[in-house]
């Protein structure tokens, strides 16, 4: 039978207060979550949600004015080099020096480990040997990016912290990142990662947080956060508006709605009230008793960003 995941980032009850002009502002309220091994979580929040002030003091780059912080078992923020070295950060603002290039900076990144990864492999891998010869002041936002996780995953942590992985990159670039965090989730490490994005996070995220203003709003896999209460409304598509009469003569029980946006080629409506196989019988009698030719039909799950939206209104 196989064993449960490790937790190795755990955070509990977490505050922490700024001076600013204003005063004192209590960027953190209470903030808990945990991240295991073999996982992908994913940090979600507009922005000041306190995202950013909650990875530092996961990472042991700053501490709290309360709680308890742990990685993998100790408290970062009084760690030494034996715990770092087991820790991958990858920074959206790079954190790159400008005049260096990629292939020296990773080669120097690498001799600091006395057990490196296969950084050849892995700078193929993230397409980064194209431009690795080039300084980094000239490099696109997304070459940087796939620079600044190569230099994450340089001494094979059990840990890596990934701020927006995927912003800047191209489609093909994007995948091979998505590809690579699966793959480290697969070989057990635990992934925390913030995004703007979300379905970058829908995709990857065994695990969500959401936050707002300070504190946790839900957690939870995303299909727990996506789970709807009832059937899922049935979205269809046809190219060409319904007439008043088809309208008016929909099976008893069933509520018929346009969707918002409409279609480019005619019309999209969405169906209430599907719950057994025998609405579906007469939601499929109605179309061919008008001759409705649906040219897209589909289950209506609820998405995280709905969900998003709803605690960041």
């Amino acid at each position: 039978m196989p064993s449960s995941p490790s937790v190795l980032v755990s955070l509990e009850g977490l505050r922490k207060t700024v001076r600013s002009r204003r005063g004192d502002v209590e960027i953190l309220k209470g903030v808990d979550f945990r991240a295991r091994s073999g996982e992908v979580t994913a940090l979600l929040g507009p922005n000041g949600a306190g995202k950013t002030t909650t990875l530092t003091i996961a990472q042991g780059l700053d501490r709290p004015d309360a709680g308890t912080v742990r990685l993998l078992g100790e408290d970062p923020w009084h760690a030494g080099s034996a715990l770092r070295s087991q820790v991958g950060v990858m920074l959206q603002d790079g954190g790159l020096p400008p005049s260096a290039t990629p292939a020296r900076l990773l080669r120097h990144i690498c001799s600091l480990y006395r057990e490196p990864a296969d950084m050849a492999a892995l700078t193929a891998r993230l397409g980064i040997d194209e431009f690795a010869g080039r300084d980094i002041r000239r490099l696109s936002g997304g070459q940087k990016q796939r620079v600044a996780l190569a230099a994450a995953l340089a001494g094979r942590p059990r840990v890596v912290f990934l701020d927006e992985p995927s912003a800047g990159l191209d489609p093909v670039s994007r995948q091979l990142v998505f590809e690579l965090i699966l793959e480290l989730k697969l070989a057990g490490l635990a992934v925390v990662l913030t995004t703007h994005l979300l379905d970058d996070a829908e995709r990857l995220a065994d695990h969500v947080v959401l936050m707002r203003d300070g504190a946790v709003e839900r957690s939870g896999t995303v299909a727990e956060l996506t789970d709807r209460t009832g059937p899922a409304p049935i979205h269809f598509a046809v190219p060409y508006p319904l007439d008043a009469g088809a309208v008016a003569s929909l099976p008893e029980g069933l509520v018929l709605a346009p969707e918002g946006g409409g279609a480019p080629d005619g019309c999209l409506f969405r169906v209430e009230g599907v719950t057994s196989p025998e609405d579906w019988a007469a939601l499929a009698g109605w179309w061919r008793e008008h001759r409705i030719m649906p040219t897209d039909v589909r289950l209506l799950h609820r998405s995280l960003e709905e969900v998003f939206l709803e605690v960041t209104p």
